[in-house]
């Protein structure tokens, strides 16, 4: 999920003028996440993310969730309608580090959480989790904040895939409901695992 900078000549950027702002403000939290991670240690002696991903959604994508939702292509859409133009993805080991990590955000006093989609918990028809997070900074400008395990994201890269790769060898329908299956037990596993850990810990 690194950051992509859209690129096309001769067309004027669908972030206008503003996409210098949103680099600085996917800068910014991804070095909130840094001081984060410090604060979490120092208070708990453990780091409860495993690693942190962003990125600016690129020109391309931008337009064509646009298109998807009737939106006009214009600047007020991909800033203010879609709430995605900066994205962030913490990855975590365990399903209460997810929580950990969301209530933390919650404490930032200039940032909002304007909606909180928890697919861990309400998984997708296909199997897919993950703790979704829109933000709105005091600038005005959104994130989105993905927050989830190993496992989820390990699964949600191959969703991806089968989503949007073309000439898969093989049925697609079959692939699906062996990754819901797969989803399912990961699932299992995360909670067996949060278990043994609170065991560990003397949580249990």
């Amino acid at each position: 999920m690194d950051s992509e900078h859209p690129e096309e000549s001769g067309r004027k950027s669908i972030y206008g003028d503003h996409l210098a702002e949103l680099e600085n403000i996917r800068k910014e939290l991804m070095e909130r996440v840094d001081r984060l991670r410090t604060r979490i240690r120092e208070e708990t002696g453990y780091d409860p993310i495993e690693h942190c991903l962003s990125r600016i959604k690129s020109e391309e994508s931008m337009r064509e969730k646009c298109v998807r939702k009737g939106l006009p292509q214009t600047e007020e859409s991909a800033l203010f309608k879609i709430h995605d133009a900066i994205g962030m993805r913490i990855v975590c080991a365990f399903l209460n580090d997810v929580y950990m990590v969301r209530d933390y955000l919650l404490g930032f006093e200039d940032i909002q959480i304007v909606q909180e989609k928890d697919y861990i918990k309400n998984a997708k028809p296909g199997g897919y989790r993950s703790l979704h997070l829109i933000i709105k900074m005091e600038s005005g400008y959104y994130a989105e904040i993905q927050i989830r395990t190993i496992s989820m994201d390990t699964w949600a890269v191959l969703e991806h895939q089968l989503t949007y790769k073309k000439n898969i060898s093989g049925s697609k329908e079959l692939i699906a409901s062996e990754l819901k299956r797969c989803a399912d037990e990961l699932a299992s596993t995360d909670l067996s695992l949060q278990t043994i850990k609170d065991m560990i810990n003397g949580d249990i």
